[in-house]
C-alpha cells in the first residue's frame, strides 16, 4: 500500500470492491494496472480519485500515435540553447547542456520529491516499441540521458495506472509485466449510485426516466459511438436545466437534447426516429 493506506474510493468516483482490491495489490506489488474497457467506463477518473484519496500528485501522459519514449521521458532543448549561443541574454550558462534538458512525464515521476500518480492514457495507440521500452524504463526505475551520460533513478516508485480502448493488441511481454482489470460498463443499479454522486438532490422521477431511456437507446442497433457515463450525466444536467422538461416526456417518446447523447450524425438521426416513432418507449 502507499504509506500504509488504502485507496477506498474518492469524493466522485463510485468503487466496486474487486476494482478497490487490484489498485490496491497493485499498489502493494508496486506493480503497473492495465486498464480496459469501453471509452466511459472511468478508467482515467480512476486515477484522479487515487491521486484524490491518498492525496498525491498526479502526472498525466497522453499517449500520440507518433510519440517516442524519449519524448516521455525527457526533452534536450537544443533550440533554446542555439538562441542563448547566438543572441547572449540568457541567465543560462549555454556551456551546462543540464539547464536545457526538460523531463517529460515519466522523468517528471522520477525526480518528484514525493510518491505520485502516473497515468499513461490510451496505451495502445502506441506501437510495441513504444510498449516494451516503456515497460523496462518503469521495471528498472530509471532511464539515461544521453547528452549529458546521466542515469536519472526514481526518487520514489509512482503509482501507475495504464488505460486501453483495445484499439490494438498489446505485446505479451507488456501483459505480462502488469496487473490486469476490465471495467465493465456499468448496469442500471451501479449507474443510479454514480448519478447519485454526481446530483445528490435530483428528483427521482428524473434519474429513473433517464436511466431506462438511456440504456433502451444504448441498446440501438447499428449505433457506431453509444453514449457512455459521462454522456448520461451531461443528458441529466441539461434535463434537469430545462424548467419545462417533465420527465413523462421520456416515456411518450419525447426525448430532448439528443444531440448531448450522441456525437454521430448518423447515430442521433437513428435515435431521434426511434424515439419519434416510439419504438423504444
Amino acid at each position: 500500500m502507499v504509506e500504509g493506506r488504502k485507496f477506498t474510493g474518492a469524493t466522485r468516483y463510485v468503487l466496486d470492491s474487486e476494482l478497490a482490491s487490484i489498485v490496491n495489490i497493485s499498489m502493494a506489488l508496486e506493480m503497473p494496472l492495465l486498464l480496459k474497457g469501453e471509452p466511459g467506463t472511468g478508467k482515467t477518473m480512476l486515477a484522479h480519485a487515487i491521486a484524490e484519496s491518498l492525496k498525491m500528485p498526479l502526472l498525466i501522459l497522453n499517449v500520440k500515435s507518433s510519440m517516442k519514449l524519449i519524448e516521455a521521458l525527457y526533452q534536450y532543448d537544443t533550440l533554446t540553447r542555439l538562441n542563448d549561443s547566438r543572441f547572449g541574454d540568457s541567465k543560462r550558462d549555454i556551456s551546462n547542456i543540464e539547464e536545457y534538458i526538460k523531463m517529460g512525464k515519466i522523468g517528471q515521476a522520477f525526480t518528484a520529491d514525493i510518491r505520485t500518480v502516473l497515468l499513461i492514457d490510451e496505451i495502445d495507440k502506441a506501437d510495441t516499441d513504444f510498449q516494451d521500452d516503456m515497460l523496462d524504463v518503469l521495471d528498472q526505475m530509471e532511464f539515461d540521458i544521453i547528452e549529458i551520460d546521466k542515469t536519472v533513478k526514481a526518487k520514489n516508485r509512482p503509482v501507475i495506472i495504464i488505460t486501453s480502448n483495445a484499439k490494438k493488441d498489446l505485446s505479451d511481454p507488456f501483459l505480462g509485466r502488469c496487473n490486469f482489470h476490465h471495467i465493465a460498463f456499468p448496469d442500471p443499479k451501479m449507474m443510479r449510485k454514480i448519478i447519485n454522486v454526481h446530483f445528490p438532490d435530483l428528483d427521482a422521477e428524473i434519474l429513473e426516466s433517464a436511466v431506462e431511456t438511456f440504456y433502451r437507446l444504448r441498446e440501438l442497433d447499428s449505433i457506431e459511438k453509444k453514449p457512455a457515463t459521462r454522456e448520461l450525466i451531461n443528458w441529466i444536467r441539461a434535463l434537469n436545466a430545462d424548467p419545462d422538461f417533465k420527465p413523462k416526456q421520456l416515456s411518450k417518446g419525447d426525448a430532448p437534447y439528443l444531440g448531448v447523447l450522441f456525437k454521430k450524425s448518423q447515430d442521433y438521426n437513428r435515435a431521434a426516429s426511434f424515439a419519434s416513432r416510439r419504438k423504444i418507449f
